[in-house]
């Protein structure tokens, strides 16, 4: 026999509250994954600060090139911390309004006197994730910025290395560097 979705029976009760459930527990992932990666941003912050710090302790011939790349390196970690945590509101959001999803699915099932308020909760629910989903993409764009920003750099400070130690080398006698 088919029941209609509408019925109240704890079967078909069931079955209308599992999709929210699923998107519960997407949301729930992409949440344990973003608080990773602001942690990594955060632990990588710190250790630029620390850099940062040991310039002023310590000599080093290219401390203006260090100290510009790693306040910029800083920047770069700033912006993706503020979208990473503007990514984390949106999932929280998320999975509350899929929470009060169910509830209203549940609520309907009893006292069915606003039928529409689960679908649009549901769907409100499915664009605050989509958002989310969003600025981690952004996030992660940054993410590929400051990686190439911090190879570029290296290899620029091995040019200006290899500069300085060809500058430094002595002369031969035919007046050529060794």
């Amino acid at each position: 026999m088919d029941v209609p979705l509408g019925n109240p029976l704890p079967a078909n009760l069931l079955v209308e509250m599992v999709t929210p459930a699923v998107l519960i527990s997407a949301a729930a992932l992409l949440l344990l994954s973003t608080t990773q990666r602001l942690a990594r941003s955060v632990d990588r912050a710190r250790a630029l600060a620390a850099q940062l710090a040991d310039l002023i302790e310590r000599p080093d011939p290219f401390a203006r090139e260090r100290r510009s790349e790693i306040e910029a390196q800083l920047e770069l970690r700033a912006r993706r911390s503020r979208l990473v945590q503007s990514a984390m509101t949106s999932l929280y959001v998320a999975v509350g309004l899929f929470v009060a999803t169910t509830l209203a699915i549940g609520i309907d099932a009893l006292v069915p006197w606003v039928p529409w308020l689960p679908g649009v909760l549901g769907l409100a629910g499915v664009v605050t994730l989509f958002v989310g989903c969003v600025q981690l993409i952004r996030e992660t764009r940054l993410v590929v910025v400051a990686v190439e920003r911090e190879m570029a750099f290296a290899l620029r400070l091995s040019e200006l290395r290899g500069a300085r130690a060809t500058e430094a080398a002595p002369l031969s006698a035919a007046g050529e560097r060794a």
